[in-house]
């Protein structure tokens, strides 16, 4: 027999929001309210602030009773000033930017490009590996290749 699940703990984990240890949260005022869930790692952090800034409790007790260090409080209050409730949610796992074909390395393919056409990506792979140590697949140079040709589009100038 499958177990029922929670739509809001689905909803909560497709959008990186669900508090991986509500256990933790011991605020009673928190705790009280219905409106309130520790399941919900936003809002448990925007009320772990709150509590601090508005009700004035001690960093240290509000971090302890929302489950979090001090100094968990400190970057979680600069993200909530800096981006808003938004920047509480988690970002996205995994690399953020290139490992091996960094601007430095794409700088200089361009460079043997420009001063070639006719070389393959193959052939831009094997100078890769010679200069820089490493080896790419040379699909992998096409597509970082293709990506600094595309414009970039900022969603706030569309009209």
């Amino acid at each position: 027999m499958a177990a029922t699940t929670d739509p809001k703990v689905a909803a909560l984990a497709a959008a990186r929001s669900l508090n991986p240890h509500p256990e933790k949260v011991v605020d009673e005022a928190f705790l009280a309210s219905p409106f309130c869930d520790a399941r919900d790692v936003v809002q448990v952090k925007y009320e772990m602030v709150r509590r601090v800034r508005v009700d004035k409790v001690p960093v240290t007790q509000a971090a302890r009773a929302f489950g979090y260090c001090r100094q968990a409080f400190y970057e979680i209050a600069a993200a909530l000033d800096a981006g808003g409730p938004g920047a509480l949610v988690a970002g996205k796992p995994g690399p953020k930017g290139p490992t091996k074909l960094t601007d430095e390395v794409m700088d200089r393919v361009e460079g043997w490009r420009r001063s070639d056409s006719a070389l393959s990506s193959r052939q831009l792979a094997d100078k890769v590996h010679v200069e820089f140590g490493f080896t790419i697949h040379p699909r992998s140079i096409e597509r970082a290749l293709a990506r600094r040709r595309e414009p970039e589009s900022h969603p706030e100038e569309v009209p």
